[in-house]
C-alpha cells in the first residue's frame, strides 16, 4: 500500500516588508510635501517702518488693553465713537486717524475698529507702534 505524501505547502510570502516601505515612502512624502495651502497669485506681505516720524495732525483714537476707547483724550463708549470721529473729520480737513493701542489689547478690538474709522471717511489709519530696543531673544 502506497501511502501518499501530504503536498508541502510554501509558506506564505510575508508582506511585513512591503508594508514598511510603504510607511517609510508615507513619512517621506509628509515630510517634504507642503501642508499649508498656497495663494494662486503672488503675494508679498508688507513691511514695516520703524523709526519714522509719526504724521502730524489727525485725530487719535486710544485703545486700552481692556478695550476701553477714547478720541483725542477723551473718555467715549462704543456707541458715540462714530460721532465723535465723525465730528472731528466734518470740522477738520486732514482725513488722518492714529490708532493707539496698549501692547495688550487683543486684536479683536482693534481690527474691527480700523474698518470702522476708514467707512466712516478716513482716507489715512496709522497704527502707532513702538520698536523695539533689542532683537527678541531666540
Amino acid at each position: 500500500m502506497r501511502l501518499a505524501r501530504p503536498v508541502t505547502r510554501q509558506p506564505p510570502e510575508t508582506i511585513v516588508a512591503l508594508i514598511d516601505v510603504v510607511f517609510f515612502l508615507l513619512v517621506f512624502f509628509m515630510l517634504i510635501g507642503r501642508m499649508d495651502a498656497t495663494a494662486p497669485f503672488d503675494v508679498t506681505p508688507p513691511t514695516t517702518e520703524t523709526g519714522a516720524d509719526m504724521p502730524s495732525g489727525g485725530i487719535t483714537v486710544s485703545v486700552s488693553a481692556s478695550g476701553d476707547l477714547a478720541v483725542d483724550g477723551l473718555v467715549v463708549d462704543d456707541a458715540a465713537l462714530d460721532q465723535a470721529i465723525t465730528a472731528r473729520l466734518v470740522t477738520t480737513s486732514d482725513t488722518l486717524v492714529r490708532i493707539n493701542a496698549h501692547r495688550d489689547t487683543e486684536l479683536r478690538h482693534v481690527l474691527p475698529l480700523v474698518s470702522r474709522i476708514e467707512t466712516l471717511g478716513a482716507r489715512d489709519v496709522v497704527l502707532v507702534v513702538t520698536p523695539e530696543t533689542a532683537p527678541p531673544a531666540r
